[in-house]
C-alpha cells in the first residue's frame, strides 16, 4: 500500500529544499531509510484496527476491565511530527471479553495512521464499545507532541489529554468516575 520509492524521491527533494546535498555520504541512504520508517509508521492505514477485537471470548463477566499504561506513538496529521505517550483502556464486558494483546493491537493500530489525538482517542472507543459489543468504553490516552516541544510553542513537559466515554461510561457518572480513579491510581508522585 505504501510507495516507498515514491517517499524516497520526495525525502531526496526535501533534503534539496532544505539546502542540503542528498549526495553526501550521510544522506546517501536516508530517503531509503524515511520510505522504509514511513511504511511502518502508517501501517495501520492497511488494515482495520478494529478486526482484532472480532474474536474475543464468551464470558458472563460484566464487570470494569482496565488495561492501563498502554504505551503508544503515532505522527500527527498536521505535521507529520510524532506524539507518544500511553493509552488507558477499560470496557464493561456484554457476554463477550477481549484479549489485553488485542486492545493493546487496536491502539497501536490506529496510532500507526496519520492521527489526531482526539480522533485516536475516539476510534478505541468506538471499536471498543461497537466490534466488541460491550456495554460501555472508556479511553484516555496522554501524550506529548513533539510539534509542540520542538516548534515554536517550545512547551517542553506539557501533556495533552484526552477521553472518550461511550456507553455506560456516559450515562452513569459513578461507573466513569470509577473508571478514572482506576486510570489515575497507582501512581506515585509526579509523572
Amino acid at each position: 500500500m505504501v510507495d516507498e520509492p515514491r517517499i524516497a524521491r520526495a525525502v531526496r527533494e526535501i533534503l534539496f529544499a532544505i539546502g542540503e546535498d542528498p549526495e553526501r555520504e550521510g544522506l546517501l541512504e536516508t530517503p531509503e531509510r524515511v520510505a522504509e520508517a514511513y511504511a511502518q509508521l502508517f501501517s495501520g492505514l492497511a488494515k482495520e484496527p478494529a478486526r482484532h477485537l472480532e474474536g474475543g471470548f464468551a464470558e458472563e463477566a460484566r464487570d470494569l476491565i482496565l488495561i492501563r499504561d498502554l504505551p503508544m506513538a503515532s505522527l500527527c496529521e498536521h505535521h507529520l511530527l510524532p506524539f507518544t505517550g500511553k493509552a488507558h483502556v477499560g470496557y464493561v464486558p456484554n457476554g463477550r471479553v477481549a484479549g489485553f494483546s488485542e486492545l493493546a493491537r487496536v491502539v497501536e493500530g490506529y496510532a500507526k495512521r496519520p492521527q489526531l489525538q482526539e480522533r485516536l482517542t475516539a476510534q478505541v472507543a468506538d471499536a471498543v464499545y461497537e466490534k466488541l459489543g460491550s456495554s460501555g468504553a472508556i479511553v484516555v490516552v496522554e501524550a506529548t507532541h513533539t510539534c509542540m516541544t520542538m516548534r515554536r510553542a517550545e512547551t517542553t513537559g506539557s501533556v495533552a489529554v484526552t477521553s472518550a466515554a461511550r456507553g455506560i461510561f456516559e450515562e452513569d457518572a459513578g461507573r466513569r468516575a470509577e473508571a478514572m480513579a482506576l486510570i489515575s491510581g497507582g501512581r506515585s508522585g509526579s509523572r
